[in-house]
């Protein structure tokens, strides 16, 4: 579980059928999105396999509290029908405020918290747990990522056609794994632009992560919008310091 004084307006409450599974996934998740509400629900109340009513209700209730709103991840289907129940018995107000992902539970709780860190509303925190399971699907634009390199890196190309680009080489030894990527997407949050990163949505922790990119890898970024310029900039700073992992 994760509050911070700034706490993201959206809360995930992860309900899993094993008690060690939902804190995990929030832990993970967490690392990725410290500034979300993550509150886990595994097991039953007695620490067994299954799912819990009530500690589900209490999720909820703390989750939108003072007015906040919940997404719902589950890993099988007893845990859908048993959130599901309890909806049924929140009132309507309430209940307006949380809705229920069909996603992977692992993957969407990490890529709905870091979408919910960057301050998006219920259903972009929605969307981004249920796209979750399509992020490892091969991109069709997006080159293997040790493709031979463009331009030399870190070498910015003139905004001829208004994609501001840039070609730029890992250097942290890890690459793209979690951490950073989820530095990415929250920092990318901050810029009115759509960036992408060897073809892929840099807003996306799962989509930079399936890159499988590694110390030695060259990236090429792209950023169309009216930030453009300044959030590739970031971007090239960020890799050239090796997201602090130097």
């Amino acid at each position: 579980m994760s509050e911070t004084a700034n706490r993201a307006e959206v809360a995930l409450v992860l309900v899993s059928h094993s008690r060690d599974l939902a804190r995990g996934a929030a832990e993970l998740a967490g690392q990725m999105a410290p500034g979300v509400l993550l509150l886990p629900v595994g097991g039953t109340a007695d620490g067994g396999i299954g799912t819990d009513f009530d500690g589900v209700q209490a999720a909820i209730e703390q989750g939108t509290a003072d007015g906040g709103s919940v997404v719902v991840l589950t890993d099988l289907g007893s845990a859908v029908l048993t959130t599901e129940s309890v909806l049924e018995f929140l009132d309507d107000e309430v209940q307006a405020r949380v809705s229920l992902a069909d996603a992977p539970f692992v993957e969407g709780a990490a890529a709905a918290a870091v979408t919910a860190h960057g301050g998006a509303h219920r259903k972009a925190v929605l969307d981004a747990a249920e796209h979750a399971g399509h992020t490892f699907a091969p991109h069709p634009d997006a080159p293997p990522p040790d493709a031979p390199p463009k331009p030399t890196t870190g070498e910015q190309a003139p905004l001829d056609d208004g994609v501001a680009r840039a070609q730029v080489t890992l250097r942290n030894k890890l690459g793209l794994h979690a951490r950073p990527a989820a530095v990415v997407a929250r920092m990318l949050a901050g810029y009115d632009a759509k960036v992408r990163v060897n073809g892929v949505n840099a807003a996306s922790v799962l989509e930079l992560m399936k890159l499988g990119a590694t110390e030695g890898h060259s990236l090429t970024i792209e950023a169309e919008g009216p930030q453009a310029q300044a959030a590739r900039d970031a971007l090239v700073d960020a890799v050239e310091s090796g997201f602090g992992e130097l």
